[in-house]
């Protein structure tokens, strides 16, 4: 049961931070597509990807009783997608030195304040500073960030469905261990109980040879 409780968990972790892959890539792609352009391969490897990862992660999240059965190869899928991911963000990897935010300064240095009588007085004026924002930079650098958590996800959820094999295959074995004892069990009176039938008859019978 805890190692159930403890996929889950990570299972639910992965399916949040692959769909923000998923929307933030997907615009990418559907830029490209209308304006008849091929999607680049550091965009659509790791799109395709995390498509196929989110989809593995929800099926198997829902259908946790068939998974556990196959908690060996679904283990083994597990793994595969560590390795797909590893590609994804190794083509992505480039988004990972620029720099997508950059500050910049408005309003005047100096303004002139009228005191009347007094003349005017220039003095310093106040700065404001507003943040620019690169937002393909930013969705291409978040999905690279998320691309990274989701190899240590999946590979968290490989050792947990590992633990779920070996403790569904223990579980398996005792209960069938328990039927063949109980059915041992309810077999042994028959035996014991024919055993008086036989003496008797054996008795009878030598009774028989003695007489003749």
């Amino acid at each position: 049961m805890l190692p159930g409780i403890f996929f889950t968990t990570w299972r639910l972790f992965e399916i949040v931070t692959l769909i923000p892959i998923l929307g933030m890539l997907s615009w990418f792609v559907h830029g490209y597509t209308v304006s008849n352009q091929l999607t680049p391969t550091t965009i659509l490897v790791l799109f395709i990807v995390s498509v196929l990862a989110a989809f593995w992660a929800i099926a198997t999240l829902i259908a946790y009783g068939a998974t556990k059965y196959n908690a060996h190869f679904c283990a083994f899928v597990d793994l595969l997608f560590v390795g797909a991911l590893i590609a994804g963000v190794y083509y992505l990897r480039g988004i990972a030195h620029e720099n997508c935010s950059n500050w910049s300064k408005t309003g005047n240095d100096q303004f002139a304040l009228g005191l009347g009588i007094f003349g005017d007085v220039t003095v310093s004026g106040v700065n404001t500073y507003s943040l620019n924002l690169n937002k393909n930079c930013a969705m291409l650098k978040a999905s690279f960030a998320l691309g990274i958590m989701n190899i240590i996800f999946f590979f968290v959820t490989f050792l947990l469905l590992l633990w779920v094999h070996r403790e569904h295959g223990s579980m398996v074995y005792s209960s069938s261990r328990s039927r063949t004892t109980s059915r041992r069990r309810s077999h042994s009176p028959r035996h014991h109980g024919s055993s008086p039938r036989r003496s008797h008859h054996s008795q009878t019978y030598s009774s028989r040879r003695t007489y003749v």
